[in-house]
């Protein structure tokens, strides 16, 4: 035999071999069995997605992988060598590396410094800039966006995706042998995850394991060549992508069948009158923002990450306000200078970045549910006699209404899984009068049967009469929970489509394409 042919021989048989495997690990915190006797197998040059639902395991079996969590039990192999890790760092050295649901970015710091944090380029004991940057500009070149973004930018200045983006970037500097990505896609828009889904494939043909974490089943399947469940800290099992479909392993999540994903659409006589209005309003993004929400009414606002969803919603909230234009609350103009107005005046705002904005991660489930009872009592303090003790009742209403997993409302909300998290945000709002309500990606990083029931809440809300403006990035849910879908391009409403639109429609919308095909007919038109 050769020595090239022993070569070919020895990659095939490390193809065959598991790159990391974990044996009967198992993990405990107070009051809950977060991981149960698992073992699983991840190889080279595969893309291996974990799901479940919230609390199933999934991210604290992936912060045991990443060196954040020490087990109580069972053993870690790596290329069949037994490793223990008792910090990140550690398992980073071995060649492990994640990217949490969470970011974890210096906002204060440009992207170069992110990304070489702890390990920036020096000269003469003095950081090289120049270098840093420019490594740092190869990184963004590698995953295709160093035109969307610059080295020396601040991460203060980035939206969620592009933040997502360095993190992706970070990770990879770290020539990581195995990749774990917690959630990756839940800020992205469906040309980001292309993007990222191209990426993901080059690091699997230069042999690197992927292990993928999402509730997206379709990014899933676009994903992932193996599928495991986890449910409530226990294996169910791992299955070939190609052997099974949606349903299956919707099936081995929840332990049933799912009879709808979306509840049905209101009819033009379930809506009421107008109680938002918005007319000709702009600021210094927005442009000539026209539109009208009615009771009942669940308004989807579709677009690509950067086209003004996120802004028009702060703009109606009084986060960055309108500057020019008219908005009319039942009837009456007036201008929504703060968002102490807005809650004021019965608007809540469901945002997309939980961790910054929508939770105190170290005050407990109880305060954080209470924020905006608490709120209200404060200004209207007369009116509120035994209103706090009377609001601490509600706490485990709210809780069961929206079915956060926990063993005591006393627990502070950094120890809840990223979907319960989402869930305490939710139970906030709920917890006031609003009877306008805006969801920011309002299932984001939740799994398939709490979106099930989050989506049945949002449809509940507009049988009481309550308006709802819904942004979301997944096309299947808008299309699946908009009684109207406004489209949003380049800072503007591009056009308003009916209910059951199909996505190819509204994509032609959302990137612009309207315009295309206009001049490309005025261009024939000019021909004939």
């Amino acid at each position: 035999m050769t020595e090239e042919q022993k070569q070919k021989d020895e990659i095939i048989t490390k193809q065959c071999e598991p790159i990391l495997e974990v044996e009967n690990i198992s993990k405990r915190f107070p009051g809950v069995v977060a991981l149960d006797n698992v073992s699983l197998k991840f190889m080279p040059g595969e893309i291996h997605a974990v799901v479940g639902e919230n609390g199933a395991g999934k991210s604290t079996l992936m912060k045991i992988l990443a060196g954040a969590y020490i087990p109580d039990s069972g053993n870690i192999l790596l290329r069949g060598e037994r490793v223990s890790f008792s910090h990140p760092q550690q398992a980073q050295d071995k060649g492990i590396t994640i990217i949490y649901q969470e970011f974890n970015l210096l906002p204060d710091r440009t992207v170069a410094y992110n990304i070489f944090l702890g390990r920036e380029p020096s000269k003469l004991g003095i950081i090289d800039i120049r270098k840093m940057n420019k490594n740092a500009e190869e990184l963004l070149r590698e995953i295709g966006v160093e035109k969307m973004i610059s080295p020396t930018a601040m991460v203060s200045s980035l939206s969620v995706a592009e933040q997502q983006l360095v993190e992706i970037a970070k990770a990879i500097s770290f020539n990581a042998k195995v990749l774990i990505m917690d959630e990756p896609t839940a800020a992205l828009t469906y040309t980001e995850v292309k993007l990222l889904l191209d990426l993901v494939q080059k690091l699997k043909a230069k042999g690197m394991s992927v292990i993928f974490i999402s509730h997206r089943l379709v990014e899933v399947f676009d994903f992932a060549e193996k599928i495991t469940v986890l449910k409530d800290g226990q294996l169910v099992g791992t299955v070939n992508a190609k052997d099974v479909k949606p349903a299956d392993v919707v099936y081995m999540m929840v332990g049933r069948t799912l009879d709808h994903y979306f509840p049905p659409l209101g009819t033009p006589e379930d809506f009421g009158e107008v109680v938002l209005k918005v007319t000709n309003a702009s600021n210094n993004f927005l442009k000539d923002i026209n539109f009208e929400l009615r009771k009942g009414e669940v308004l989807g606002i579709a677009g690509l990450q950067g086209s003004g969803r996120t802004e028009m919603a702060q703009a109606v909230f009084g986060v960055v306000p309108f500057t020019s234009g008219t908005l009319e609350l039942r009837g009456k103009a007036m201008i929504v200078k703060n968002p102490a107005m807005a809650i004021k005046n019965r608007i809540g705002f469901v945002t997309e970045d939980r961790k910054s904005e929508g939770i105190l991660p170290k005050q407990p489930i109880r305060d954080n549910m209470l924020l905006t009872v608490r709120s209200i009592q404060f200004v209207f303090a007369p009116l509120f006699k035994n209103g706090i003790r009377k609001a601490r009742k509600l706490v485990p209403v709210l809780g069961k209404q929206v079915d956060v997993r926990t063993d005591s409302y006393d627990r502070e909300v950094q120890y809840l899984s990223g979907g319960n998290q989402q869930k305490v945000v939710l139970a906030k709002w709920l917890a006031s009068d609003a009877d306008i309500f805006i969801f920011d990606e309002p299932t984001r990083g939740i799994d398939v049967e709490a979106k099930a029931s989050i989506h049945d809440m949002i449809r509940d809300l507009t049988k009481k009469g309550i308006a709802v403006l819904m942004i979301s990035s997944e096309l299947p849910e808008i299309i699946g929970m908009s009684d109207r879908v406004l489209v949003m391009w380049d800072g503007h409403i591009e056009g308003e489509l009916p209910a059951k639109s199909s996505e190819p429609e509204i994509m032609l919308m959302a990137t612009g394409g309207k315009h295309v095909k206009e001049t490309q007919n005025v261009l024939a038109a000019g021909k004939e």
